[in-house]
């Protein structure tokens, strides 16, 4: 039996209660897209979307999630030798946000004293750890509980005094979201920077393209392939002359 001191993280990393506790946290994540993709077409037939376009717009949805996705899948990969599987499935799994889970466990740990993987890196600071990853993702979808009604309610307001704002701030905030993160990275290194430009012309070319030669196909797709196009790009120079 293994003591709270030890350094074999495996036995409870890989308790089986963690892995029924992941595998009810996917089901519940399953079940909840289900309903939402419901919802989705019932709101859509109502407002006159047809089928045809609500089909485009979940295909648009899916390779738009491609590049955020495989960003956490290779951080998560990496977390997998200091969680375990089920951890890493329940938090990464459920909130999708590598960098908070990390900082929410080193900060945890560095509370005790030690460091994620180091020497004491024991079966008590994982639990701790795991503990504040937990609590820090609760607080967030709580966070969420309480003031989406209260935004609701706010541009409900707005769009019965300018409804034109409502078309405008959705589409700005998105625009303002994703500038924010490409801001963030363009002074990390030349790779980052070559990364935005080629990502970013490739998007271009390809939405020109499909508007020239009308490509619905080719709009759906674009964000996805502009990732794939940036990171073979990247590849090719961070093992050529950058690397």
């Amino acid at each position: 039996m293994s003591t709270a001191s030890s350094n074999d993280i495996w036995a409870v990393a890989q308790s089986p209660w963690l892995w029924v506790c992941a595998l009810v946290v996917f089901a519940v994540i399953g079940v909840q897209s289900w309903i939402y993709i419901r919802a989705a077409r019932a709101a859509g037939e109502d407002v006159g979307i047809s089928r045809r376009d609500l089909n485009r717009a979940f295909r648009s949805g899916a390779a738009a999630s491609v590049g955020p996705s495989l960003a956490v899948v290779l951080v998560a990969i990496a977390l997998l030798t200091l969680f375990g599987t089920p951890a890493v499935l329940m938090r990464i799994g459920l909130v999708g946000s590598a960098a908070t889970e990390t900082a929410s466990a080193t900060i945890a740990a560095s509370s005790m004293g030690a460091d994620l993987g180091g020497p004491a890196w024991t079966q008590e600071v994982f639990v701790v750890a795991f503990f504040a990853m937990c609590v820090s993702g609760g607080a967030w979808m709580l966070f969420t509980l309480i003031f989406t009604p209260i935004l609701k309610r706010g541009s409900r307001r707005i769009a019965r005094v300018n409804p034109r704002a409502m078309a405008i701030i959705p589409g700005s905030a998105l625009l303002a979201a994703f500038m924010a993160l490409t801001i963030t990275e363009l002074p990390k290194s030349a790779i980052h920077v070559i990364a935005v430009l080629v990502s970013g012309a490739s998007m271009a070319a390809m939405m020109w393209l499909a508007r020239r030669f009308d490509l619905g196909w080719l709009k759906e797709w674009a964000l996805g392939l502009a990732i794939i196009i940036a990171l073979a790009v990247i590849y090719v120079v961070h093992h050529g002359h950058l690397g």
